[in-house]
């Protein structure tokens, strides 16, 4: 008999083992959806749907803390830079906002500010409330009073060059108006197109036989992110101010302030925002700009609220990928229905078969939809999905659908019930098994067992080893990456660096898509990748459950390349000290621990390591860039705190530089004792850790700022 399907269990109902499949299963469609949303510009599918993956995945989080996977999409944020354009790392991240859907949660995350503050009741905690612009983000670099730059969003970090591009918006200006500009100002907000522009530029694009957008976003950033300035140019695209990134010095202490002084100095501002005082305030302006949103003439989803006062902001800080003190409400998401032509299996790096419906293409919102994922077969059976039927779908953007259910009178009486594969769709047939939890039930996910044999596994982890995000290999993309493998050019990374003199014999010049040219580029974009970054390089070996987050806290935790690998290869071998050190770095648990020794742990894994890294010159880790007195040093806090939260702390000292752990060892810097510190005082006094009270901490820390 099989077990329920985890996926629509609600969170409060679930087990650890059905939570634990659930996370995964989230990260792994999550991803895949963040891939096709953000690569081309050109979604198949929709943003409710994948709004609520993300909150699903958040509330199991919240719940199961001890279970957050290291690839969790909690900690990631926005698209991948494209290949077209030079990168720009943003100074201050661009990062993405949490979701609520319903008012109850809107005053929870009004509870929660107050909570954080710890403001007395009587205070009153205000807000901006503005309407979520549909677009794409932009930051823009004025040094002196002149724009100098201006960059796409990106992946939060790395964004896209597009200074030429936003040079021939009307609505930014060139120069900033008034005396005494700042030496540095950037200004955030979102390029975007007006629907009645957006319906002349489809009707000139049809006549001209050339593409058709499917909705005002899409066409905002494909017109801006064209390598041709003129083509920016003829586009009618708008832009809204509403944020800023680094600013010397800052002009005004509260956010409405600062969107009073972007208009002042030329920018053009939603006239629509209001302050609120009061969650009732707060869900008035939603409903009246949900009401006002058919008549607008430029797309929002949505109302985002910031707590207005900037020194709460620089308190509240950030969590993972969103900032505390601001989040999205959302609009309700909307419904289609479409036939169920075929059900697709696609095979990920790790082995996980995802069923894929394949649509006839239906237009919800805007959007042509043509995919939808069924999650996995305990999915399909718990809908009764069979080919043919009439489905009801439900979007609220432009990421992969949900698939709510059967329209059973629409049936046609050949339709039969899909059977879930037994065996894997690649050439070599591996059986696939459903995985086990720890404590014994049937999980949601089912796994071709071929590993590193099978073919669609192996490709996918060399696709993952060139993704952008680990070796970003110029010219070397998926495409790419699927013809060597086919040709058995590249069948693990290493041959990657000993294409070039293996081409007297492949003559890649000469094959379809290639020439001299193109040959000479990716040979030298390969060249330049034989020194890597040791978070990047971490990343890029595919382990299961070590993310990018994860990469970047193991590389800073062990600082180069032999340091790490000796800590990996001992705790394959079972060794329990140097487990416990991993175990101690922040943000790593024993999921992440379990899959490092399992990789390393095989010979295979090793030797395809040993053969890599003999290629590569792996860089050490960067050191914190704070000059604090704290930059580097570990800190672990116990007891209570008196003048600031738990989380206050643990954010302040990471702006500051440090690493915050959770036990005391004896590369413990300081421990932090608030009133009734435990174990962990006792703890540090027996290995001789500097003790420190809170007011002794604030004195160290104001060393560094001095």
């Amino acid at each position: 008999m099989s077990m329920p399907d985890a996926s629509k269990i609600p969170v409060v109902d679930l087990t650890e083992a059905q939570a634990k499949a659930e996370l995964e299963r989230l990260a792994a469609e999550i991803g895949a959806h963040d891939r096709r949303y953000y690569q081309e510009d050109a979604p198949t599918v929709s943003d409710a749907a994948y709004d609520a993956l993300r909150r699903r995945n958040e509330e199991i989080e919240g719940r199961f803390p001890a279970l957050v996977r290291a690839d969790s999409p909690s900690r990631s944020v926005g698209a991948q830079p494209s290949q077209k354009f030079a990168k720009v790392r943003h100074t201050v991240p661009m990062l993405s906002l949490g979701n609520a859907f319903a008012d109850a949660e809107v005053a929870e995350f009004v509870e929660r500010v107050r909570r954080f503050l710890r403001l007395p009741a009587d205070e009153r905690a205000v807000f901006t409330a503005e309407p979520k612009i549909d677009g794409l983000s932009c930051t823009l670099r004025y040094e002196n009073g002149r724009l100098v730059r201006g960059a796409t969003r990106g992946d939060g970090t790395e964004g896209e060059d597009v200074t030429a591009n936003v040079r021939t918006l009307a609505d930014i200006p060139k120069e900033l108006r008034g005396k005494n500009a700042p030496e540095i100002c950037e200004v955030r907000g979102e390029v975007y197109m007006t629907k009645s522009a957006f319906l002349a530029l489809n009707e000139r694009q049809r006549a001209a036989g050339k593409q058709i957008f499917a909705n005002p976003r899409n066409s905002a950033a494909g017109s801006l992110r064209q390598l041709d300035a003129a083509i920016t140019a003829s586009r009618p695209l708008g832009f809204f101010a509403y944020s800023w990134g680094e600013m010397s010095p800052m002009p005004a202490q509260t956010q409405s302030g600062m969107i009073k002084w972007f208009a002042a100095r030329g920018f053009k501002i939603n006239p629509l925002m209001q302050v609120c005082d009061s969650i009732d305030a707060m869900l008035v302006f939603h409903h009246e700009i949900e009401a006002q949103r058919g008549s607008l003439d430029y797309d929002i989803d949505g109302v985002v609220y910031k707590v207005d006062r900037l020194d709460w902001q620089e308190r509240l800080g950030f969590v993972s990928r969103n900032p505390r003190w601001a989040i999205a409400h959302k609009f309700p998401a909307e419904k289609a229905t479409t036939v169920v032509k075929d059900i697709d299996i696609q095979v990920g790096r790790t082995g996980a078969l995802t069923p894929v419906a394949k649509l006839e293409p239906v237009t919800v919102g805007g959007v042509v939809v043509q995919n939808a994922t069924l999650h996995n077969a305990d999915e399909i059976e718990r809908l009764g999905v069979r080919l043919g039927d009439t489905v009801t779908i439900q979007r609220a953007g432009d990421v992969i659908p949900q698939v709510l259910g059967v329209i059973m009178e629409k049936r046609p009486k050949s339709a039969k019930p899909y059977k879930f594969p037994s065996r894997c769709p690649c050439p070599l047939h591996t059986a696939v098994v459903r995985e086990t939890t720890a404590s014994g039930e049937e999980g949601a996910v089912a796994r071709c067992t071929g590993e590193f044999a099978c073919p669609h596994q192996k490709v996918e982890h060399l696709k993952h080893f060139v993704s952008r995000r680990a070796f970003d290999i110029e010219g070397l993309g998926e495409k790419q990456i699927t013809l060597f493998f086919e040709q058995e050019w590249v069948t693990e990374p290493a041959q990657i660096f000993t294409l070039e003199p293996r081409n007297a014999r492949i003559k890649l010049q000469e094959q379809e898509g290639f020439g001299e040219v193109s040959v000479r580029n990716l040979f030298n974009a390969i060249r330049a990748r034989r020194e890597i970054a040791l978070e990047r390089f971490i990343y890029a070996l595919g382990m299961r459950h070590v993310g990018e987050t994860t990469a970047r806290a193991l590389a800073r935790g062990y600082g180069s390349w032999p340091a790490f690998h000796e800590a990996c290869l001992r705790i394959a071998a079972g060794d329990a000290e140097t487990r416990a050190e991993m175990d101690n770095l922040d943000q790593i648990g024993e999921t992440v621990i379990d899959s490092i020794a399992a990789y390393f742990g095989e010979k295979h894994n090793r030797g395809i390591v040993e053969r890599l890294t003999a290629q590569l010159k792996i860089l050490d880790a960067e050191k914190p860039a704070s000059d604090s007195a704290v930059a580097g040093k570990t800190v672990v806090f116990t007891g209570s705190l008196e003048k600031m939260t738990r989380d206050e702390a643990k954010a302040m000292a990471e702006r500051l530089g440090a690493k915050v752990a959770g036990s005391v060892s004896q590369k413990t810097d300081y421990v932090v004792a608030g009133p009734g510190a435990g174990s962990k005082l006792g703890k540090a006094k027996d290995l001789g850790v500097a003790v420190l009270s809170e007011d002794e901490w604030f004195d160290l820390v104001r060393q560094g700022a001095s």
